[in-house]
């Protein structure tokens, strides 16, 4: 299917008036560059950052982009957005330079293109990440394969925390453990623990959309015996205590339920934690030991900490 990209050059006072507009006229939703994006300050509390690129900003005022579905009628209704844009003066809104710019998009494009960035990646000893699309053959007996299809809207498995986690949790899992995955996304680390050998495997996540996904990837994998994928905050759909629980979530988050899960590791199980930029590492840390976790082993990955803590 073909959309039109309708690009709208505008200032910061006339954005909510165009969204409306283009919102009107079909689209369904809008893309926002704003050239103060690269200027403004930004604190980690909340997820990762990344660099900023200038050109994919304007250099003032804020460029909106909406998509149109190609029909006979394309023509009136960008007629029509113009025609509504240009009205806005008329109460007394800036709307800058004002410059539409027009071009086709395949919709192929969007839900394809980021597959070639996406490969089979061997992430520690035995566990192999493998897009489903990928025919990929074992290079080893002992190899575990887990096989993801992320969609657009979650991780490939391949970033520092969760490489970290997985290698953590091949050290750690043996036949037969519970396993907590908090905070479990794609399900990748429910997945990994249950091909490392644990008996049951409960995994929850606040995110309707991320339990749904997980849930398709548990089954994918063939592991829907194992693992159960739960909607919930934390541990609060968690009844029963677990040898191993594994949180790959933000620092400030795993922070603030450390006593939860200290109650639910059992005696001498172990708490597996990352997520952690490396500037939180040593408040993790201490509100790890201020529960009463015992830190055994700290595994480092670029700016990203896992940390692997045992209840004594």
């Amino acid at each position: 299917m073909k959309w039109t990209e309708l690009s709208i050059l505008t200032t910061h006072e006339a954005v909510d008036a165009v969204t409306n507009i283009l919102h009107e006229a079909g689209a369904s939703g809008v893309v926002i560059e704003d050239s103060k994006e690269l200027d403004k300050e930004r604190i980690d509390k909340f997820g990762e950052i990344y660099a900023l690129n200038p050109e994919d900003f304007p250099k003032t005022g804020v460029i909106v982009k909406a998509y149109l579905s190609a029909s006979s009628f394309l023509a009136e209704t960008i007629e029509e957005i113009k025609l509504a844009i240009a009205n806005l003066v008329n109460f007394d809104i800036n709307i800058g330079e004002n410059i539409l710019t027009l071009c086709e998009v395949d919709e192929e494009d969007w839900s394809t293109a980021w597959k070639q960035y996406y490969h089979p990646v061997k992430i520690s000893e035995r566990f192999t990440i493998v897009p489903t699309w990928e025919d990929y053959k074992p290079v080893s007996t002992d190899e575990l394969i887990i096989e993801l299809d992320p969609g657009m809207a979650f991780g490939t498995g391949t970033h520092p925390t969760t490489v970290m986690c997985l290698q953590a949790l091949e050290k750690v899992v043996q036949q037969g453990h519970t396993v907590i995955d908090v905070g479990t996304g794609s399900g990748v680390l429910s997945i990994g623990a249950a091909m490392l050998g644990a008996e049951k495997v409960h995994a929850l996540d606040l995110d309707e959309v991320a339990v749904r996904a997980a849930r398709e990837n548990v089954e994918l994998n063939k592991m829907d015996a194992i693992v159960e994928v739960f909607h919930g905050n934390l541990l609060d759909t968690v009844k029963e205590p677990a040898d191993i629980v594994v949180a790959n979530i933000l620092a400030e988050i795993i922070m603030s339920f450390t006593d939860d899960a200290f109650s639910i590791v059992k005696p001498g199980g172990l708490y597996v934690t990352s997520g952690i930029i490396g500037a939180k590492k040593d408040e993790v840390k201490e509100a790890l030991e201020k529960s009463g976790f015992e830190i055994e082993e700290v595994l480092m990955m670029e700016d990203w900490v896992a940390i692997i803590s045992r209840r004594p």
